[in-house]
């Protein structure tokens, strides 16, 4: 099993707030995540260790060609941003389910999506 995570999946993972744990499974990650993680102007030294040691532990998958048209037909048909659509075309082009809590992707049919449960806060 394939799966890309999202952004905010990441983020809720390296917080502790997924009611399930994640199941087993081949993890891979947009470049675009890696650098929405990273750049994140407020983070912490201890933080970026952190997200530092999850991006270690999946595979981050670089911009290819195909990669770049389906995030253009995905942008054109859904009017997503740019950063989804690219992450969209990531799992589309893998193969792969998304994990995403992104509620504007929740819908979309080219590729399994599944919604993350969170705990209650």
């Amino acid at each position: 099993m394939s799966i890309v995570l999202d952004t905010n999946a990441v983020l809720y993972f390296l917080a502790g707030r997924l009611s399930e744990p994640l199941p087993q499974a081949d993890f891979y990650v947009s470049v675009i995540t890696e650098i929405e993680l990273l750049s994140y102007p407020l983070i912490n030294r201890e933080y970026e260790i952190e997200i530092r040691d999850f991006l270690n532990d999946v595979t981050i998958i670089n911009l290819t060609e195909k990669i770049k048209q389906s995030a253009i037909a995905f942008r054109r048909q859904y009017r997503l941003k740019l950063p989804d659509a690219l992450i969209v075309a990531t799992a589309y082009n893998l193969n792969a389910e998304l994990f995403t809590n992104h509620i504007k992707l929740l819908n979309l049919s080219e590729l399994s999506i599944k919604s993350l449960s969170l705990k209650a806060e």
